[in-house]
């Protein structure tokens, strides 16, 4: 029989490519499709799932919350977090921004550290600023990133941070399956404000089966991370989500016959290197005593941009 913690993993990984899907496909996606059709529906397909399921199986109960301001601000941090991470892939490979986007877990150490208070040892802040090196070195002068859209993953991964933060504050009092449903939805109607004026229905058959493909990859990806995160602690599975760089630069060479240069490659591999150690660091650290700054909560379903 297969232990909790291999179901896991295998859940992580399968969560991890669908992830690199839908970065994948919304690139694509964007040469015929606005940008905030496409995260329309990725949102709205999210939204309608999860509110089935929800339903279905845990009833009206779920919509429940003691916390709406905060659902609405986790909501509005989740959105941000997409838009910018879908202007990203406009300008960057999805290698260099999937990445760029690991960055995340780095940062909310930062964060615990200075917002919620939190010991981090030396060691691990030598892998943030190994992280952050390697960041640097992708959207370097001269990198083939124009300079104007370096802003744009680093927004998110800022936006992303915050948000962990504010669901790990949540979680204490929420139920995870009511955070997503109010996450989906928030989004949805924000973007379902956005996308006035851009609109259309002038689209090939294959270009509705992107839009289908964005919504399921990312839905199914979300849900798998839940199954995941059910079954081991958070600090175990984290270094396993550094997985979606192999998956993205597989699926950027595939897609778009684009291999990461050097330089890129040498930033990419310090960024994972350095999550990972970090990961692992606090992985054992949290025997001792549970940090912020391990990875996401078990609550938090790692929605991803």
């Amino acid at each position: 029989m297969v232990s909790p913690r291999a179901q896991s993993i295998g859940f992580t990984l399968l969560a991890m490519g669908c992830i690199a899907v839908l970065d994948t496909t919304n690139k694509v996606a964007f040469a015929t499709v606005p940008l905030l059709m496409v995260l329309w529906c990725r949102y709205i397909f999210q939204a309608l799932a999860t509110t089935g399921f929800v339903l279905s199986s845990q009833g009206s109960t779920l919509l429940q919350t003691q916390q709406p301001l905060l659902q609405l601000l986790r909501g509005f941090l989740l959105f941000a977090c997409s838009y910018l991470g879908f202007k990203s892939l406009e300008h960057i490979a999805v290698a260099e921004f999937t990445a760029i986007a690991m960055l995340t877990p780095l940062l909310v150490t930062v964060l615990a550290r200075f917002v919620m208070k939190e010991r981090v040892g030396g060691l691990r802040w030598l892998f943030i600023a190994g992280g952050l090196l390697g960041a640097l070195v992708i959207v370097r002068p001269g990198g083939g990133i124009p300079g104007h859209a370096t802003i744009y993953p680093l927004c998110m991964v800022l936006t992303y941070a915050s948000f962990q933060i504010l669901t790990s504050h949540m979680a204490k009092t929420e139920h995870p399956l009511t955070m997503h449903l109010y996450t989906g939805w928030v989004g949805s109607c924000l973007a379902s404000i956005m996308v006035v004026g851009w609109w259309t229905t002038d689209l090939a058959t294959i270009d509705w089966a992107k839009l289908c493909l964005v919504g399921l990859s990312g839905t199914l990806g979300h849900y798998l991370l839940i199954l995941a995160y059910a079954r081991a602690p958070a600090s175990s599975i984290t270094p396993y989500l550094y997985s979606s760089i192999a998956f993205a630069t597989v699926l950027g060479w595939f897609v778009f016959d684009h291999v990461p240069d050097a330089w890129a490659s040498a930033g990419i591999v310090l960024i994972a290197l350095c999550g990972i150690a970090s990961a692992y660091f606090a992985q054992n650290a949290s025997h001792q005593a549970p940090s912020l700054g391990d990875g996401p909560s078990s609550a938090q379903e790692e929605e991803s941009a």
